[in-house]
């Protein structure tokens, strides 16, 4: 993958792998390893947008997790500033930027904001914590005014009104915009947004995506947004210029600038995403073919991925040498990255027989044996 001029995070052949197994497979000797994500090379800009997507159980939480220092990876390194995370927290002391500074710099907000505040603090309680950490030569009154001023940025008016509230007063999309501020008070680089709007109906989605939208150019941070809904992604990273990836069991299958992505997408998976997900924007409301693009519903299994391109146990223009040899990510005209042979022109692919058509024949050999 190309690299920014200056990211803030450079993620290089990352892989994360999970032993899952069971106390009964223990006892045979057996192992189980979910392959959650394999060899993603991915940067993340100054004050950019990108938005993971994907089917639930596709990888993305986890990579937005290694992204943000809170999963070390299995294998490959994760920079900030040039500066590898886990040596940073192994050897601080000898590290170019400490991992304090690092930690501060990279933050999330959950898809469960009531979860993660405090139910027995204020809004106001809850809200002095960074600065109290991150500005602690600030004093009680400056802090109090400093956070009615981000409430009426978060649209919480009036301001002295909601700093008085505890979570339980609140509504889902009044505490994740708390969520928001506060994580946005630690000045991070980074913000994780991991599901952050698909407990909200449709019409906050959209007030909250748009928030983050004016509150990144306040704060000059970058979002990485997380969602297995296609249409919050397109939204979220189309908006602002963005970028989408697009994963599938571990892998980032399709990755460039959104509008690319959203109005011309390349690889056969993305193309399933797009068809199964109706717009928020009526602008890009389109004329979609009856028919899903894929062959089959079922997602593999991420403990025995598929050999080849994992996704052509599924894929409608999957060729023999599909299921045999895994394509890597290549560039097109348009500057996005797709992981699909039908890129290159020139590739065996288009003198490989169709997957379907090698089913066929060997179920009439198969017939004519008996």
């Amino acid at each position: 993958m190309a690299r920014s001029a200056d990211p803030v995070i450079e993620l290089d052949n990352v892989q994360v792998h999970f032993n899952d197994t069971g106390f009964i497979d223990q006892l045979r000797g057996d192992e189980t390893i979910v392959h959650a994500v394999e060899d993603v090379s991915l940067d993340i800009a100054e004050n950019e947008a990108i938005a993971l997507v994907g089917e639930s159980g596709c990888g993305k939480t986890t990579l937005g997790k290694v992204a943000v220092g809170l999963q070390r990876p299995t294998g490959g390194t994760i920079r900030y500033r040039g500066q590898d995370i886990w040596e940073a927290k192994e050897n601080s002391k000898n590290s170019e930027i400490p991992y304090s500074e690092i930690r501060q710099s990279l933050q999330i907000i959950h898809q469960d904001p009531g979860s993660s505040l405090n139910p027995n603090r204020t809004v106001l309680t809850s809200l002095e914590v960074p600065l109290k950490m991150t500005q602690p030569e600030m004093g009680a009154d400056a802090r109090e005014q400093r956070i009615y001023q981000l409430l009426e940025y978060l649209g919480m008016k009036p301001p002295q009104d909601y700093a008085h509230r505890f979570p339980h007063q609140l509504s889902g999309g009044e505490q994740q915009r708390v969520a928001l501020g506060r994580a946005l008070l630690m000045s991070p680089d980074v913000i994780l947004a991991d599901e952050a709007v698909s407990a909200l109906d449709v019409s906050l989605r959209v007030e909250m995506m748009d928030l983050m939208h004016n509150l990144q150019e306040v704060f000059n941070t970058s979002f990485v947004f997380i969602s297995h809904d296609f249409a919050n992604a397109r939204y979220f990273a189309g908006k602002v210029g963005g970028k989408i990836g697009v994963m599938y069991l571990g892998e980032l299958v399709e990755f460039g600038p959104a509008e690319e992505v959203i109005r011309n997408p390349q690889h056969p998976y993305t193309k399933v995403l797009s068809w199964a997900t109706p717009t928020l924007d009526p602008d890009l409301a389109a004329e979609e073919s009856m028919d899903p693009p894929v062959r089959k519903i079922d997602i593999p299994d991420p403990v025995n991925p598929p050999s080849g391109c994992r996704f052509h146990t599924r894929c409608p223009d999957a060729r023999e040498v599909c299921s045999r040899e895994s394509p890597s990510l290549q560039r097109n005209e348009s500057d996005s990255l797709v992981s699909c042979f039908r890129m290159d022109d020139e590739h065996e692919y288009w003198d490989s027989d169709p997957l379907d058509a090698d089913d066929d024949t060997t179920e009439r050999e198969h017939s004519a044996e008996k």
